[in-house]
């Protein structure tokens, strides 16, 4: 066998052996799925998405709820039969509004029961979701997310406060016109959040939760955690199955950068 032929034979393996290993990583996903289904009872749904950055071409690429996300998970709860409980496995930083909406509106109008599992984030659009189930499950270091719209690359609640601070003089036509969007977004995702809400408690309270979330009092990114969820009034259950975990774990980041935690598991 002469070298360029030796060669050819470990191209070959170096490019299987990530195939093969996802395949393998699949088949354990499957099999983990199914035996959480079998144990809660309940047809399973996972979101997940990876936020960190991961090269393909020298471009960075980050993954986000889009429509295609919309379509495979309206897809799964039309499969559900009407009695079946669901559980939503979600960790995610957020995406596009309009494929949010789509799939919290089809969560609350299953029949069964829908819970939201957050093991570690559900930002933004993922807020949405877990708001719109009938329970939220979260690791107690787990977090939500503000639910304000962002208006190209600024947030809609700093473009009206532009506008309600300065004279109209002073303000070109573009951020003009960026405001009266953002008032629009405004008033429609507050309109959304009072509609998750409003068949789980008193229209003032969905009412109050819908303005926090969405008036800009935080930053977009600002962490929510179970005890500020608590004192809004949302109620949030920090009870969950290893199972979850596991799972986590089947969803694991590119394998080309070196992690930057490791540890050795003593048990």
């Amino acid at each position: 066998m002469d070298f360029f032929s030796i060669i050819w034979i470990i191209f070959i393996i170096i490019t299987l052996i990530p195939i093969l290993k996802q395949k393998s990583i699949k088949k354990e996903r499957i099999k983990l799925i199914k035996k959480i289904e079998d144990k809660l009872d309940s047809r399973l749904i996972v979101l997940i998405h990876r936020q960190e950055a991961i090269s393909f071409l020298g471009i960075p690429v980050r993954r986000f709820i889009n429509i295609e996300d919309s379509e495979e998970i309206l897809r799964a709860i039309r499969l559900t039969p009407g009695d079946k409980p669901i559980k939503l496995v979600i960790h995610t930083p957020g995406g596009l509004v309009l494929a949010a909406e789509q799939i919290a509106y089809a969560i609350k109008k299953h029949p069964s029961e829908v819970t939201v599992i957050v093991p570690h984030y559900a930002m933004s659009g993922g807020t949405l979701l877990a708001l719109a189930a009938d329970n939220i499950m979260m690791d107690e270091n787990a977090v939500l997310g503000p639910v304000d719209p962002q208006i190209g690359k600024y947030p809609a609640p700093s473009l009206q406060k532009v506008v309600d601070r300065k004279d109209i003089d002073e303000i070109d036509d573009e951020t003009l016109i960026l405001s009266d969007v953002a008032d629009k977004a405004l008033t429609q995702i507050k309109d959304l959040v009072q509609n998750l809400l409003i068949d789980k408690m008193e229209t003032n309270k969905a009412k109050r939760i819908a303005t926090i979330l969405t008036e800009g009092r935080w930053t977009h990114d600002y962490p929510i955690t179970v005890d500020k969820l608590n004192q809004m009034g949302v109620s949030v259950e920090t009870e969950l199955a290893t199972e979850i975990y596991e799972l986590m774990e089947l969803y694991p980041q590119s394998g080309n950068r070196r992690p930057s935690v490791q540890y050795i598991n003593s048990k």
